[in-house]
């Protein structure tokens, strides 16, 4: 049954169905093979349960946040400091999208707006400066996956919600893996570079003068990650409230450049609804799926026959990263957590794993399926903003930093105390 419902869900996905539809299909499909009564009947009930819950405004929140600062011009502002400061080293700009991913990180909350917006800005200065040109791509692809784990995360919110975790614990565990992340990935230019000193391009110069000038790009994106986040921390506002706060900041920097008008009003929430209509047409067809397989005994089966392995935490851990590191090359990354999330952190939270620390290395791995072929969907997105070439380009490109995520991986499992010492401490 699990076997038959996974090659299912691969065939849909297959044949180009979208997920969140693939994922509702698949539970009609179930539903009549191993269920007694007619489970469709629970769709609507399903959909307002899965809809009303108040975290999940954030999500929204949060992507209009990111088309705000977009189209306000500060991402092109911010990536001309980050290569002031930056391109000196091996590698040149590539650390440059490294820091300005990271930097975007803190305020947009989404991969794929992280690597569409650093990849617009990067992407051109490839031939002019002659880099290695899927080294370059794999790096903004990379960058981007910076979205999720850095806060404000949507997918941490997804998670909270789903393991009834605290968003703001998770926010805080994310923050040192995820700087520790951006470091592994300039570490992999560095050394990339190095080897291959052809690969980093043409040095750019810059005076101090000019560098310490460019300082004031950068404090628009770290007063929306203070106010975001700050308010959180300091009691005033729920993840929700933070993120319609973020917006409001983001809308008061957009007016003062004078970029704020009824034609970009227009495209950021045409944006925003677009990606919204996505993300939750996936957890609507994941919610029903879930309570299908639920209802059918689907997920006690593979919860038993789990647990029936009776094997050690540490050899439970190692089959839960194979697991999603195979799982994230088929399926996209909303999905793939809400689906095995309700099913994979009781499992590990019983076997005495933290939840939070839970969160971060999900995370993690969910990252690396942003950028594993045949779906890794920052590789579609860096793709698309380059125009032209083969996609072939950026998945090569992109192996080096997958390589870098198995280093985190390790790091988070020898380590835990990365994730869980800021939360210990302030949580």
């Amino acid at each position: 049954m699990i076997a038959n419902a996974m090659i299912l869900l691969l065939a849909l996905i297959g044949i180009s169905i979208p997920v969140g539809a693939a994922l509702g299909l698949l539970g009609l499909v179930l539903d009549p093979l191993y269920s007694m009564l007619p489970l469709s009947n629970a769709m609507g009930e399903i959909a307002w349960s899965a809809n009303n819950e108040f975290l999940l405004v954030a999500i929204p929140l949060f992507i209009m946040l990111g088309e705000v600062l977009l189209r306000s011009g500060f991402a092109e502002r911010m990536y001309s400091a980050m290569s002031l400061w930056l391109s000196w080293l091996p590698g040149g700009l590539m650390h440059a999208n490294i820091g300005a991913s990271t930097l975007f990180s803190a305020t947009s909350g989404s991969s794929v707006a992280t690597a569409a917006t650093v990849g617009t800005v990067a992407i051109p200065q490839i031939r002019r400066h002659g880099y290695n040109e899927s080294l370059f791509l794999g790096s903004i692809a990379a960058g981007g996956t910076l979205g999720i784990l850095i806060p404000p995360s949507i997918n941490l919110v997804i998670y909270g919600v789903l393991t009834n975790s605290s968003v703001p614990k998770l926010y805080l565990a994310g923050i040192i893996p995820g700087l520790v992340m951006a470091g592994l990935f300039m570490v992999t230019i560095l050394v990339a570079c190095l080897i291959r000193p052809a690969w980093g391009g043409r040095s750019l110069k810059g005076s101090w003068s000019q560098r310490w000038a460019s300082l004031v790009h950068l404090l628009p994106p770290m007063g929306i990650f203070l106010l975001v986040v700050g308010s959180i921390y300091a009691g005033l506002a729920t993840p929700t409230e933070a993120a319609a706060l973020g917006v409001v900041g983001a809308l008061v920097l957009a007016a003062s450049a004078g970029r704020l008008n009824a034609a970009m009003l227009r495209e950021v929430l045409e944006n925003t609804m677009k990606a919204t209509a996505m993300i939750m047409l996936i957890i609507l067809g994941a919610s029903f799926l879930n309570f299908v397989m639920s209802a059918t005994g689907l997920t006690q089966s593979l919860t038993d026959a789990i647990r029936n392995l009776d094997l050690p935490g540490g050899w439970m851990l190692l089959i839960v990263v194979v697991f999603y590191l195979i799982l994230g090359c088929f399926m996209e990354t909303l999905s793939m957590m809400i689906t095995t999330i309700p099913i994979i952190a009781p499992i590990m939270i019983a076997l005495g794993y933290d939840p939070v620390w839970l969160g971060i290395l999900i995370i993690v791995l969910v990252e690396a399926a942003l950028i594993t072929p045949p779906v890794g969907l920052n590789l579609f997105v860096v793709h698309s903003v380059r125009k032209s070439g083969s996609m072939n380009a950026v998945i090569i490109g992109s192996l080096p930093f997958v390589a870098a995520m198995f280093v985190m991986v390790a790091l988070l499992v020898a380590f835990p105390s990365l994730a869980l010492w800021l939360p210990n401490a302030f949580g």
